[in-house]
């Protein structure tokens, strides 16, 4: 099983930036595709990224042009660059690996003045 450790997350203010990765374990990693989810305080987990083990990124509309998802398969790592955050991104981003279904542990993301 694919292990996941996720970093990265804090505290930032409204239009700041934070970038978030999450590393895997095993040879899996690159013949898979990643996500990114998120689940704040009272509601479900829901997706914010993905990208296919060739590169294709697909993104939910809410972060559409603000958030950005990458990988380095040399470094079994996914990435997500979040840019101009609002408070609604105000969450525990959890990334999860496609094939096999792993998750990580989540890192918490708090966006406040």
């Amino acid at each position: 099983q694919v292990q996941l450790v996720e970093s990265g997350g804090g505290l930032v203010q409204p239009g700041g930036s934070l970038r978030l990765s999450c590393v895997a374990s095993g040879s899996i990693f690159s013949s898979s595709g990643m996500g990114w989810y998120r689940q704040a305080p009272g509601y479900q987990r829901d997706w914010v990224a993905f990208i296919s083990r060739g590169g294709t990124a697909n993104y939910a509309d809410s972060v559409k042009g603000r958030f950005t998802i990458s990988r380095d398969n040399a470094k079994n790592t996914v990435y997500l660059q979040m840019n101009n955050l609002k408070p609604e991104d105000t969450a525990v981003y959890y990334c999860k690996e496609l094939a096999g279904g792993s998750w990580g542990q989540g890192t918490q993301v708090t966006v406040s003045a």
